[in-house]
């Protein structure tokens, strides 16, 4: 096996597999979540050739190996048998050890990125073709009523449509139930006599004179329903999964064997789904719509101080984890809102880093940090910024704040433009796809956003041969 020494280094040093409650990867890290930390030899890891550095946030043990992380991770689950794609917590008492001890913030932060990581590479894939097809329909290549195009926009637009199903899955797993009743629920909310009952007359609105006033088309048992569209949403699966891991596990102690496997998840689905149509989804989905527009509201109180600031620091974020508040954010505002004005702002991040790192290869004279430089270049300015950050510039601290300083005007430009995001896509070059408005094509903001990735990597460029002549000299030492 190709990984087969670093692998088992990484296990031995974190503390053995019998220390490992989960492990499952990201983009660029192996994500483990340790029954003691404390047993994890930071250090030692660190040094392992291939492993790029050690982080530790967000209630996990970070390892961050680059962009073969997903190979590095299938050979560790032949090695030591983690059994699948993503080694969650087996059951609720695991999930309740794993979390007891943690802050709330740890918690939620370590929830966010379990639920969200395993699909965050589907969404930006088809987000990437959906931004593709943006560019085609707006350059005239394709018409949205070509059928063509209509095949093409299903392929791009079906993981998001269905996006509670996928996050049912990977939140009930998250929450120590059982997976397939999490995609049961999901389904349940895009159940498409849904949006047929909702395209009919209501019966009578609740709620009237208030901003939460809605029509109501069914009853159930003589309680009114307040149907939504799910379609696409984020919050309300999640919350209702969690209600139903809990249900499960009520009846799971209680049914006997002979009928558990099939009386356990009726209950649990005619209880979960019944609550969270009529109490848990209504409610959840007006806090969500209240979220997104907060966030949004925030932002535009000075859209470029607020751009300079996320720009600036959404990779310290990264580094430490905590930017998975933000994925969760942005993912709300499209299902919500149908655009983010937020999180766009960390765009031109990628072009900073490179552009930082283009000088260090080439002014430097280190042989081994050159060849280091050519790859991690290459990878920011298609979004990846990892091997940059770990692999260059965090090495020379100045460097990197050089770098931040640099994404910080960008983030600026691209906020006091307004520029949006319509997709959850990929960042670097491919991030500006996500830029096109789909109802009129190319804008003022798409060139925005190109501009201020241009403005963030020569920047950092002119800030690097300006303030970094000692960082180019501790290179060659």
């Amino acid at each position: 096996m190709k990984y087969e020494m670093m692998i088992r280094e990484i296990i031995e040093k974190i503390g053995g597999k019998e220390n490992i409650i989960s492990a499952y990867h990201c983009a660029t890290r192996l994500r483990f979540k340790l029954k003691d930390d404390s047993r994890a030899d930071e250090a030692g890891i660190k040094g392992v050739e291939g492993v790029l550095s050690v982080i530790k946030g967000g209630g996990q043990f970070q390892v961050v190996i680059g962009q073969h992380v997903g190979d590095v991770y299938k050979e560790m689950n032949t090695l030591y048998n983690l059994n699948g794609e993503n080694t969650e917590l087996k059951d609720a008492k695991e999930f309740k050890e794993g979390m007891k001890d943690k802050k709330v913030s740890s918690r939620l932060l370590d929830t966010i990125s379990g639920v969200f990581t395993p699909v965050l590479g589907m969404l930006m894939a088809t987000g990437v073709i959906k931004g593709i097809l943006a560019l085609l329909t707006a350059t005239g290549i394709l018409n949205s009523a070509d059928g063509t195009y209509q095949i093409l926009n299903i392929v791009a637009d079906s993981f998001f449509n269905f996006l509670p199903l996928f996050l049912g899955y990977t939140a009930m797993k998250k929450f120590g139930g059982t997976p397939f009743l999490g995609v049961a629920i999901g389904a349940s909310l895009v159940y498409p006599s849904i949006a047929v009952i909702m395209a009919g007359e209501p019966l009578f609105n609740v709620f009237s004179g208030t901003i939460f006033e809605s029509p109501v088309y069914v009853t159930f048992l003589g309680i009114p329903v307040i149907l939504m569209n799910y379609a696409g949403s984020v919050i309300p699966v999640i919350i209702i999964c969690y209600f139903a891991a809990k249900v499960e596990m009520f009846f799971a102690k209680r049914v006997k064997d002979l009928l558990r496997s099939f009386l356990v998840p009726a209950l649990t689905l005619i209880i979960s789904v019944i609550l969270g149509l009529l109490i848990i989804g209504p409610v959840v989905s007006f806090i969500s719509n209240l979220l997104g527009a907060g966030v949004s509201a925030l932002f535009e109180l000075n859209a470029t101080i607020a751009g300079f600031l996320y720009g600036a620091l959404i990779q310290v974020c990264v580094m430490f984890g905590v930017h998975w508040g933000f994925v969760a954010i942005s993912i709300n505002n499209l299902a919500t809102l149908g655009f983010d004005p937020v999180t766009i702002a960390g765009l031109a991040s990628a072009f900073g880093q490179a552009g930082v790192v283009l000088v260090i290869m080439l002014k430097t004279r280190n042989k081994k940090l050159k060849s280091t430089c050519g790859p991690a270049l290459i990878s920011s300015m298609f979004g990846i910024t990892e091997p940059c950050v770990y692999g260059v510039t965090l090495q020379y601290k100045k460097s990197f704040l050089l770098a931040c300083i640099a994404s910080g005007f960008g983030g600026a430009i691209i906020g006091a433009a307004g520029v949006k995001q319509y997709i959850y896509g990929v960042n670097g070059v491919f991030g500006w796809l996500q830029t096109i408005n789909p109802a009129i094509g190319f804008d003022a903001t798409t060139a925005a956003a190109i501009i201020a990735c241009v403005v963030s990597f020569a920047a950092a460029v002119i800030l690097m041969m300006i303030f970094g002549k000692d960082v180019i000299q501790d290179t060659n030492r």
